[in-house]
């Protein structure tokens, strides 16, 4: 059963959240989404877990239905986040962070690691100069006309709602490993996971080259909880040589999804369900 509401921060922002299974039991999974800007997307996956311990997600302030303008600032997300879990009355969580959300994960657990009680980092963070392949990988997966459509797109000073779905289709297919299915996926998440705040996307994005994670990872090894793990698709654009150079600097387990990109649950759902289960199992047992 899920459950749903509000929740007021200090600044007056209103989160919404949902949750799925027994709420009484402890500790709680949470559920960080990526973007950065976009609502939530993780309704598929909370269910693959909601039996073993309650499952929370929330739409981050300035998405979907957490209306809000104003400023965004890693510091601000990270106070969102332990706001949440006090409303919550979850002393501890298992956090589980997708793509941006692992940069979230991460950070909160920078500044609050006595209340992480595991973390599974799910295609990301990614540090080093991981950018450069990521953008050979997509161009190879792209044919000429679509990169040049998408260019033309990104330039348009004002987009209609059809040129935003085809700029974010065009974006985002190549995230996955089967190009077919990959471009269904994406039209999909592009009329789904809207609208997409693009002030957020690029605030959060230049505090993040301006004080990268890269620059933390001695700290965030240290401060890491003992059940920490990665988890990557073998296919992601983005180059699975930077989760495993970051799975050596955190000394973390890397385990590869063969045959998914950037969404593993979606095209390997199985295999991220026994995974998902096995780590959640492994800290709510323990």
């Amino acid at each position: 059963m899920e459950t749903q509401g509000l929740t007021s921060m200090t600044d007056e922002a209103q989160l919404r959240w949902m949750a799925l299974g027994d709420t009484t039991r402890q500790p709680a999974v949470i559920l960080l989404h990526g973007g950065p800007g976009l609502p939530d997307y993780l309704g598929d996956v909370a269910p693959m877990i909601a039996d073993l311990a309650p499952v929370y997600r929330y739409d981050q302030r300035g998405t979907g239905q957490s209306p809000w303008r104003g400023r965004h600032s890693f510091a601000r997300h990270v106070d969102d986040l332990a706001e949440l879990l006090d409303a919550w009355d979850v002393p501890k969580a298992v956090l589980i962070g997708h793509s941006y959300g692992t940069d979230l994960a991460s950070r909160f657990c920078l500044t609050h690691p006595d209340r992480v009680a595991a973390m599974l980092l799910m295609c990301g963070p990614f540090v080093g100069d991981w950018r450069t392949g990521d953008r050979a990988e997509r161009g190879r997966r792209m044919a000429a006309a679509q990169q040049e459509q998408l260019r033309a797109l990104e330039e348009l000073p004002h987009r209609t709602e059809e040129q935003e779905v085809e700029l974010l289709t065009l974006a985002w297919f190549t995230d996955h490993a089967d190009p077919e299915r990959g471009w269904h996926w994406a039209a999909q998440g592009a009329r789904r996971r809207r609208p997409v705040n693009w002030s957020m996307n690029s605030e959060l994005g230049k505090e993040g080259r301006a004080d990268p994670l890269d620059e933390h990872l001695a700290e965030l090894r240290a401060c890491l909880p003992a059940r920490a793990e990665i988890l990557g698709g073998a296919d992601d654009p983005r180059p699975v040589s930077a989760l495993e150079a970051l799975a050596l600097r955190l000394d973390l387990p890397l385990t590869r999804v063969e045959d998914a990109g950037h969404e593993p649950w979606l095209e390997q759902p199985n295999t991220v369900r026994a995974h998902l289960r096995r780590f959640v199992q492994g800290t709510v047992g323990s």
